[in-house]
């Protein structure tokens, strides 16, 4: 009894230390902030006590250093010191709310907050920008379930789609992509890595982490593209041999400047959305799908069997996926049907050239569809691969970013016979 009790009790501890880490992490990643005050209820147990209310104030607004306070794991006194770094006007929008939700409640609260909100106030009004100065840094962190830091990703983000281009901005499937990376380093490490508008860079560190072999970014953006660079700079990380940065409008790129590349791995992420620029799209997808391994690399594939990555499929691999997009009001959409990756497609897809690993969400069905017609007519195999691959959970703290809204997909040369 005395070590079931003990069990139990480093368990509690063990949850309340990941609620707490989940709540700096949706603070440092400026999680909305109906998201993060739902943390700090969690972390409260359903109210934002005092005890909350101090770490709130401690890690997020105090100047002071309290990282040396406790016995937190490394990731959290990490985490700790980014958050002092924190957007000011976030920061007190935030202890706004937090203020009127305990007072509302008929709670007390914590004067260091009132202080605090109090000093936002009228010390850094000229830290809140206007409207034309809205660029940001996101800590995006990917922790485990123990509370084990995968990575902390620093990314320079717009918070007005207008500035910057659409590229600056933080979408959902470039996380979702960043995760299957993670979650999946066999299927990127020693390999050549070429991303499709690759946006603030996100899914490109991801790829240098997980070690593959050269990483080539490329966006069609200018503004973009030098944004992007300042994300890599801001994460150690500098064009070499190995990362490559490359100013690639779909439109204008030929046929033979992309012979010039040779990939295993095309990735794109959010990328199906403007119905003028898919033919373009579609046209470099071909072309750099048209290399082929060596021969060498194909008799070392040969014989492999269901990848582990896959999860079991029997009895419906083979069929089209029944599917639908859940849109944000509850709304569901029918979206077209695609067949579904089996353990031998996607083994033989490896083996036989490169493949493109293209992450979306369907808001638009008819362009959609039109893209799935481009990718068949250019004489590609294009299939549904988002429900039969393990992929962790590496966000658990962002509430607004779900898994179920992305799809993946998966295009190659290889037609099964």
């Amino acid at each position: 009894m005395e070590h079931q009790a003990t069990a139990a009790g480093v368990e509690e501890d063990n949850k309340f230390q990941r609620m707490y880490l989940y709540f700096l992490c949706a603070f440092l990643a400026m999680e909305p902030l109906d998201s993060l005050l739902a943390l700090a209820r969690e972390c409260g147990g359903g109210s934002i006590t005092e005890e909350a209310q101090r770490f709130i104030w401690e890690n997020c607004v105090s100047e002071a250093d309290q990282s040396k306070k406790g016995h937190a794991p490394y990731i959290m006194n990490f985490m700790k010191k980014q958050s002092k770094k924190g957007h000011a006007p976030y920061i007190m929008n935030f202890m706004k709310k937090v203020i009127t939700e305990v007072e509302s409640a008929g709670g007390d609260v914590l004067d260091e907050l009132y202080e605090g909100l109090s000093h936002y106030l009228c010390s850094k009004k000229d830290a809140i920008p206007g409207e034309g100065n809205a660029w940001i840094v996101k800590y995006v962190s990917f922790v485990a379930h123990d509370c084990a830091s995968r990575l902390v990703v620093p990314l320079r983000c717009s918070l007005n789609m207008l500035d910057g281009d659409t590229g600056c901005f933080l979408w959902p499937s470039s996380l979702f992509m960043s995760e299957f990376i993670l979650s999946q380093p066999e299927l990127f490490a020693d390999k050549s890595c070429f991303e499709v508008g690759s946006g603030v860079g996100l899914v490109g560190i991801c790829l240098e982490h997980v070690k593959a072999s050269e990483v080539i970014l490329t966006d069609g953006d200018l503004s973009t593209l030098t944004n992007l660079k300042l994300n890599l700079k801001m994460n150690q990380l500098r064009e070499t041999d190995v990362v490559k940065c490359i100013h690639m409008p779909w439109e204008s790129t030929e046929h033979i400047r992309l012979q010039e590349f040779t990939p295993d791995v095309i990735l794109g992420t959010d990328i199906i959305y403007d119905p003028s620029t898919l033919p373009h799209l579609v046209r470099l997808l071909s072309s750099l799908l048209q290399r082929r391994k060596t021969q060498n690399h194909l008799q070392e594939s040969n014989g492999a069997e269901c990848h582990p990555s896959l999860r079991s499929t029997k009895g419906d691999s083979d069929g089209a996926e029944d599917s639908t997009c859940s849109c944000r009001n509850g709304a569901h959409t029918r979206i077209p049907s695609l067949e579904v990756v089996d353990a031998e497609f996607l083994s033989h897809a490896l083996e036989s050239g490169p493949v493109a690993f293209i992450a979306c969400v369907v808001r638009n069905v008819n362009t959609f569809e039109y893209f799935i017609d481009l990718v068949r007519r250019a004489k590609l195999a294009i299939r549904e691969l988002t429900k039969i691959m393990r992929q962790a959970t590496l966000l658990p703290y962002m509430k607004a970013y779900r898994q179920t809204d992305v799809k993946l997909l998966l295009i190659s040369r290889w037609q099964k016979s």
